[in-house]
C-alpha cells in the first residue's frame, strides 16, 4: 500500500482535491440557487434536481471545457513551437526524445502495444494524448452548449419570452461570453507559466528547471 500511494500520489492528490472541490460547487450552487429563487418568489429545488438542472451542468462543463482546451492546445502547440528558456519547451537546437521515430522501438519488448503492432495504430497512438484532449473539450464544449441553452429556455420562460432555439443559442452573445471569460484565463495562466519558469524556480518540480540552471537552458534537462 505505502508502495501504491507513493507510486501514485500526485493522480491521488488531484483526485482528491477535484473531488472535495466539485462537492463545494454542488453545496454552494445549491444554496447559491435556492436563495436566488427565494429572493425572485420562486419555488425552492431539491439538492437532486440542482444536480441535474441547467444551472449547475452549464457551470460545470463550461469549465471542464475551457481545461481541456487549454491542455489540448499546450499540448499540441509544444509539439510545434519552441520558447528559449522554459522549461515547457523542447530545445530548438537539440533532437528532443519525444521527436524520435516510434518505429525504431517497435521490436522492444516493454514497448506500447500499439508501437509493437506498427501501421495506423503506432500513427494514432503517436498523437492519442493530443487526440483524446481534443475529444473531451470538444464533448465538453457540447455538454456545456446544451445546458447553457436549458437556463436560457428557462430564464426566457420566467420572463415570459420566447425561448431561444439550440441553434440560435449557438449564436448567442451569452453562450459565447461564458466561454471566452474561461478561455482567456486559460491560455494566459498557460503563458505566464511558460515565461515565468524562464527565470524563476520551483527546487524539486519537474515543472522547473533545476535551481542552479542558467535561464537560457531550454527543457528540464
Amino acid at each position: 500500500m505505502k508502495k501504491l500511494l507513493r507510486d501514485n500520489g500526485l493522480t491521488i492528490a488531484l483526485s482528491l482535491l477535484f473531488l472535495a472541490s466539485l462537492v463545494g460547487q454542488m453545496l454552494s450552487g445549491f444554496s447559491y440557487e435556492n436563495q436566488e429563487r427565494l429572493e425572485h418568489g420562486q419555488a425552492l429545488v431539491s439538492f437532486g434536481e440542482f444536480l441535474v438542472g441547467g444551472t449547475f451542468l452549464s457551470t460545470l462543463f463550461e469549465n471542464w471545457e475551457s481545461e481541456f482546451l487549454q491542455m489540448w492546445a499546450y499540448v499540441t502547440l509544444t509539439a510545434y513551437l519552441f520558447q528559449r528558456g522554459s522549461p515547457e519547451s523542447k530545445d530548438p537546437d537539440k533532437p528532443a526524445p519525444q521527436d524520435r521515430d516510434p518505429a525504431l522501438d517497435a521490436g522492444k519488448p516493454d514497448a506500447p502495444g500499439p508501437v509493437r503492432l506498427g501501421g495506423l495504430a503506432r500513427g494514432l497512438y503517436a498523437h492519442s494524448l493530443g487526440g483524446v484532449l481534443a475529444v473531451l473539450f470538444g464533448s465538453s464544449f457540447v455538454l456545456h452548449w446544451l445546458n447553457s441553452h436549458r437556463q436560457a429556455v428557462e430564464e426566457a420562460l420566467q420572463h415570459h419570452q420566447p425561448p431561444p432555439s439550440l441553434t440560435e443559442y449557438l449564436a448567442a452573445p451569452q453562450f459565447w461570453f461564458e466561454s471566452f471569460q474561461n478561455w482567456q484565463s486559460e491560455f494566459l495562466s498557460t503563458a505566464v507559466l511558460v515565461v515565468l519558469a524562464i527565470f524563476l524556480r520551483e527546487r524539486g518540480s519537474p515543472e522547473s528547471k533545476p535551481v542552479g540552471a542558467p535561464h537560457s537552458q531550454t527543457g528540464t534537462a
